[in-house]
């Protein structure tokens, strides 16, 4: 029984693309696996990880996630240099690959990453297909959002 070893099997957020929402109409959610090293997965084990200034592009058939930062920990080994802003690999099919390619070709649309959790024992990364927000469609959202908490509010202060 010495042989066996337990997976840690976490589920959850790691890092977030608020901005993307705000920013965007998100039209559609792709799942996606992630090309990592050692020292990245130890990274994003302890939550250091950002993907707000990330982007996505397409290059000889082949997906990349560019921008993305991955803070090394400071224990990571020393022989190994650790780039925290490195093009990662996306993991996709090649009929998913060609599904992107084909609607991020259309005019106005573009692919972000939004969020970056884990699945079992694997970092998934989950990318939209987005249209951009023009600054009217940004107010219109907030105010959208401020009336329904305000909605809540007077809800809630009526049936206490």
């Amino acid at each position: 029984m010495a042989g066996k070893q337990s997976v840690k099997q976490t589920t959850g957020a790691i890092a977030l693309n608020k901005r993307a929402s705000h920013d965007y109409f998100i039209d559609q959610r792709i799942e996606a696996g992630i090309e990592l090293q050692g020292w990245e997965v130890k990274s994003l084990r302890a939550g250091k990880a950002s993907i707000v200034d990330g982007y996505i592009i397409i290059k000889d058939n082949e997906v990349y996630l560019f921008g993305a930062t991955i803070t090394p920990l400071s224990e990571a080994c020393s022989h190994v240099v650790c780039d925290p802003t490195r093009t990662r690999k996306l993991l996709l099919n090649r009929r998913e690959i060609d599904k992107l390619a084909a609607q991020i070709d259309r005019a106005g649309y573009t692919s972000v990453p939004l969020k970056l959790y884990w699945k079992k024992c694997y970092i998934k990364l989950e990318i939209g297909v987005c249209r951009g927000k023009q600054d009217h469609d940004k107010r219109d959202a907030i105010k959208e959002r401020e009336w329904q908490r305000d909605k809540a509010r007077v809800l809630k202060k009526n049936f206490k």
